[in-house]
């Protein structure tokens, strides 16, 4: 019998096309697989599985899976997956590092750009009828040069932002788990803040590209908010549980800081109500790598896993298996 995939949604015709060169392919509809139980339910007669984020591959999914031999995600983050489950059953993980860099780069930069300079309430402003004529004091926002910009996070995607951010004349200041080689540093001009706390204090920008763990859960809360300047900025790209919700609309409605850019959210896809009617708030549903470029290159890197391991390639060769 041919060995069967399951893809949990529709992804780039192409990636599907690739798998369908091997294995019989299912496609899920959207939102079919948000739920355990309908995991639980099917996933018995699938080899492999490429879930999105939003599916829940609980330890009760894994054990289900009594033929799975691979989950490969449609993400960078792995945060849907209970990876000791996935070990003791053998089962090996793959994520997408790397493919969506630049995407969210350039979309970090728009977001910081368009709340800067107030594009969403600018907009609103004109649709609802309110322009009559030039106004010099209409939306006056921030200019970039000379502000600084920090990083939360100076992997891949938070060092991309940096290279952009230098372009438009911003100083960088940065926080990571460990502190990158001098190389790097000198490269982008970026100087090294030990605790948080500083980098909130010192930040015009504050842009988030930590990934979602124990530590980094609710990092930026009421305390840190605090700390930031009043008219400072927060974009989120990373994980919506990073930032507390509510500490962050409370802080927008307070004017407390200046305006948020939020990508990403703590319970997604839900929204926490103060923050949908918050003042120089501009939010997106989750697609800070939605380019084609990229979707295609993420589902291509899961589809390469799957392969790998269904065709039994040597692991060397797979260099996104985070586990077996």
């Amino acid at each position: 019998m041919p060995k069967k995939v399951l893809i949990t949604e529709p992804i780039v015709s192409s990636v599907i096309d690739k798998l369908e060169q091997f294995y019989e392919v299912d496609v899920g509809e959207r939102d079919t697989y948000n739920e355990e139980e309908t995991l639980i339910e099917d996933i018995p007669e699938y080899d492999a599985i490429l879930p999105m984020l939003s599916n829940p591959i609980t330890k009760k999914v894994i054990e289900a899976g009594k033929n799975l031999k691979i989950i490969a995600n449609h993400a960078v983050g792995y945060n849907n997956i209970d990876l000791e489950a996935a070990r003791k059953h053998n089962v090996y993980v793959a994520n997408t590092p790397g493919v969506l860099t630049e995407s969210c780069a350039e979309f970090t930069m728009g977001l910081l750009i368009a709340v800067a300079r107030h594009f969403v309430e600018a907009q609103r402003y004109l649709l609802d009828g309110q322009f009559k004529s030039w106004e010099p004091l209409g939306f006056l926002g921030k200019e970039l040069k000379e502000s600084s910009l920090g990083i939360v996070g100076m992997g891949r995607i938070g060092q991309a932002v940096a290279r952009r951010a230098q372009v438009f004349g911003m100083d960088i200041i940065y926080h990571n788990r460990s502190r990158v080689s001098k190389d790097i540093e000198n490269e982008l001009n970026a100087e090294y803040v030990d605790k948080i706390e500083d980098l909130a204090t010192r930040s015009d920008v504050l842009t988030l590209h930590c990934p979602l763990t124990e530590e980094t859960h609710h990092l930026i809360d009421t305390d840190i908010i605090s700390l930031m300047p009043d008219d400072a900025i927060l974009l989120n790209t990373s994980r919506g549980p990073v930032v507390d919700e509510a500490a962050l609309a409370n802080a927008l409605h307070e004017e407390k800081i200046g305006g948020a850019g939020i990508d990403v959210f703590e319970y997604e896809p839900e929204v926490h109500p103060k923050l949908k009617t918050a003042p120089n708030c501009l939010l997106t549903p989750h697609m800070a790598s939605a380019t084609y470029k990229t979707r295609e290159a993420i589902g291509m890197l899961a589809a390469e896993a799957i392969i790998g391991i269904l065709e039994d390639k040597p692991k060397s060769d797979l260099p996104n298996l985070i586990q077996a």
